[in-house]
């Protein structure tokens, strides 16, 4: 089956992320543009996860739980798990590994947990945007343990990027797939088609506003829409 996704998508738990991204926002609005499978995944955190999945139950998508790691190298890493409670393990673990900075929220924007139904349950104090301690070296079996995937986001940006920081994305790290932000630009580059040639390469929205979700105009060829359906697209 050619399944229309969107693998990177954040929440109001995201200080950058609109607070419009609710759980139920967001189901409805992948659903209204005709998706299939997103990955929720928030700066350093999967608290948001579970009430997204809840909001999505009686829709005809699947929702996987993810987040985005900021490793030590200030390289961003898209990381997704077979379930919600692998998704928050992991999370904690990288929310314990950030710096003890504070949000500001006048100045990040606020962190809100939520409900499936748009209840603020809580608010994250700690800035969820900084580097953890984590290293891209360690990420990939770090990831596993939690029997999860993950892949380097957005690699053809100017910040956050492996491509910034090494240059190149090292096979030592043995990712089997890349997310490409303008695929049109950067796969006709040399470059590009050097990395087209050795990875899978995945187009998300990084959507931090409800009306950047993406529209039904990338697709994976699945089985169906489950994480293990996936992993082993991967």
């Amino acid at each position: 089956m050619l399944i229309p996704y969107d693998l990177h998508i954040h929440t109001c738990l995201s200080p950058c992320g609109d607070d419009e991204m609710t759980p139920i926002n967001i189901a409805n609005m992948a659903c209204l543009k005709g998706l299939r499978l997103i990955a929720v995944t928030d700066h350093n955190s999967a608290r948001n996860v579970a009430a997204v999945i809840e909001a999505a139950a009686d829709l005809p998508l699947t929702v996987i739980p993810g987040l985005e790691l900021n490793t030590s190298e200030e390289i961003h890493i898209v990381c997704l798990f077979p379930d919600a409670a692998s998704a928050e393990k992991a999370g904690e673990f990288v929310e314990d590994s950030l710096p003890p900075v504070l949000n500001k929220p006048e100045v990040f924007g606020s962190q809100f947990i939520m409900d499936k139904s748009e209840n603020i349950v809580g608010e994250v104090p700690q800035l969820l945007i900084t580097a953890s301690t984590i290293s891209v070296d360690d990420v990939g079996d770090f990831i596993a343990g939690y029997g999860g995937i993950c892949f380097p986001a957005h690699i053809d940006r100017s910040s956050n990027s492996i491509i910034e920081v090494f240059g190149a994305v090292p096979d030592y790290l043995g990712f089997m797939a890349v997310e490409v932000s303008d695929p049109d630009a950067f796969l006709s580059s040399t470059s590009g088609r050097d990395i087209c040639n050795r990875y899978r390469v995945l187009t998300n929205s990084d959507a931090h506003y409800l009306q950047n979700i993406a529209e039904t105009e990338r697709f994976l060829e699945l089985p169906g829409t489950g994480f293990d359906d996936l992993k082993r697209c991967f």
